[in-house]
């Protein structure tokens, strides 16, 4: 039988007093076959010989062995309202039973004629699958004399049993009770499903079941049906109505003597515990501040690192501005002397020689290397490296020909050759530049004196901002007025 159909099947136990139609209580289903030599029939022997003792107070049991084409799924329910030990010799039984009666078909079925367990086996999976095949049916052929009252009380009933089974708990579905009927008649209904059908899965096998009873047994006084889901009506009690044993009441506290020791012990354990976790806090915290340390230092010697790369000779940025000659030199600002020079390689480099005022040479001298060196854009003034000579601080950059923009904007000759499109280019430059250094740098910074005069123009006119790591200090207010992060 494939996982996707059903095993349902109906039958009926009434006193014997009444006459019965039966229905048989096992199917050997037509979904292979196995020899008696065979791997599966090995499997199936060791799976079946061990489930009547696994199976537990919940009267539930499934498991599977073997693999692939050999693999045998096996199922057993016991009724709910069974004891245990009744329940594993009816279990016991059924594997006796449905071996003799299906020797070598690799899928079969078997209910206990008194309706207290079922015995299920195939090749296929079982477990969690609902289905609707096969059918059958015991049922008493003698109908109530109020069978329509006797049907809607049944109804009524049952529909009750089954939203109680369905919904009860994922370990043991089931629900028994009863109800008045017709001439003065007690019904007594069960209804169980297999725990391992979810509540949904249950609640429809249940409603098959009484569609298919409301056709074959309307107006019986009692019968009984069997699915994964499973339900019983009689008119006598058939079920165990014991009610079930309270869970055991919590371990009381120990007293006397034991309530001293445990006292004894909490004292002791709790100081030592809270203790460990002192020390432990404290281990975590001089680890943290160690390895920030550790980071601290490193970035510290990556700086050194860079700073070295970047370093250039004293005697080779001399030499390349002809010994600062005044006919070198480009502009005068407030932060020192900037002088053209050119290398033994023939590149063209600007300098600019840092003034020491009140510390603030030294200060800007730092700040600018170790940012520009992180910072490379092509709207940028680009940083090649610095020197030093005893108090004498040098930045190295590249050298922009056209100069600082306010060179083209206040004369009123070189105006002319700055036209709308060159200043919306400029413009635009200068925006991308700005963008850059705020937005998608390393380092967020805000440029504090943009002007004409850090703008420079290279051959193209293309803008290159200039002085953007520079940190200035007002002596009144002490501000910083270069923002980071």
């Amino acid at each position: 039988m494939s996982s996707g159909k059903c095993l349902a099947f109906i039958f009926l136990s009434l006193t014997n007093f009444l006459p019965l139609v039966k229905s048989q209580s096992h199917w050997c289903l037509n979904n292979g076959s196995y020899t008696s030599n065979s791997t599966y029939k090995t499997n199936l022997d060791t799976l079946l010989s061990s489930i009547s003792s696994n199976i537990d107070g919940n009267g539930f049991y499934n498991a599977s062995n073997g693999e692939n084409s050999d693999r045998v799924n096996a199922m057993a329910l016991c009724r709910g309202d069974l004891q245990l030990d009744a329940c594993r010799s009816c279990i016991n039984n059924a594997t006796n039973a449905l071996l003799q009666l299906c020797p070598h078909q690799k899928e079969a079925i078997f209910w206990d004629e008194s309706g207290q367990c079922m015995l299920r086996y195939s090749k296929e999976p079982i477990f969690g699958k609902l289905a609707t095949y096969p059918l059958g049916a015991w049922y008493v052929l003698d109908n109530t004399t109020s069978p329509e009252k006797f049907n809607r009380d049944l109804r009524t009933l049952l529909d009750s049993l089954r939203s109680q089974a369905a919904y009860g708990g994922a370990f043991k579905k089931f629900a028994a009770a009863n109800a008045t009927g017709p001439d003065l008649l007690t019904i007594y209904g069960l209804a169980q499903c297999t725990p391992d059908l979810n509540s949904h899965d249950c609640s429809d096998c249940l409603i098959r079941l009484l569609e298919y009873i409301s056709r074959c047994c309307s107006g019986r006084p009692g019968f009984a049906s069997h699915c994964p889901s499973f339900l019983r009506c009689e008119t006598y009690l058939f079920y165990d109505d014991t009610p079930q044993p309270a869970p055991p009441p919590p371990l009381q506290a120990p007293s006397g003597k034991d309530d001293n020791t445990t006292q004894t012990i909490i004292i002791v354990v709790v100081p030592i515990i809270v203790g460990l976790i002192v020390v432990l806090c404290i281990g975590i915290f001089l680890r943290v501040r160690q390895n920030h340390k550790s980071m601290e230092k490193l970035e510290t010697h990556n700086e050194i690192r860079t700073l070295e790369s970047l370093y250039y000779d004293f005697d080779t940025i001399r030499a390349a501005t002809d010994n600062f000659s005044d006919a070198n030199m480009l502009e005068q600002g407030g932060c020192g002397i900037v002088y053209k020079g050119k290398l033994q390689s023939g590149q063209q480099i600007a300098v600019k020689r840092l003034t020491m005022i009140s510390g603030l040479g030294d200060l800007e001298f730092k700040n600018e290397v170790l940012l520009a060196a992180r910072l490379q854009y092509k709207n940028l003034v680009m940083l090649l490296g610095f020197s030093s000579e005893g108090s004498d601080l040098f930045l190295i950059y590249e050298f922009v020909e056209n100069g600082s923009l306010d060179h083209f904007l206040f004369d009123p000759i070189n105006r002319s050759n700055v036209d709308w499109d060159r200043r919306y280019t400029i413009i635009r430059g200068v925006a991308k530049g700005i963008l850059y250094l705020q937005e998608n740098s390393r380092l967020r910074i805000i440029h504090c004196d943009l002007k004409a005069s850090n703008i420079l123009l290279d051959g193209e006119i293309n803008p290159k901002i200039l002085d953007f790591g520079m940190i200035r200090y007002s002596s009144k207010t002490k501000l910083m007025e270069l923002l980071i992060g």
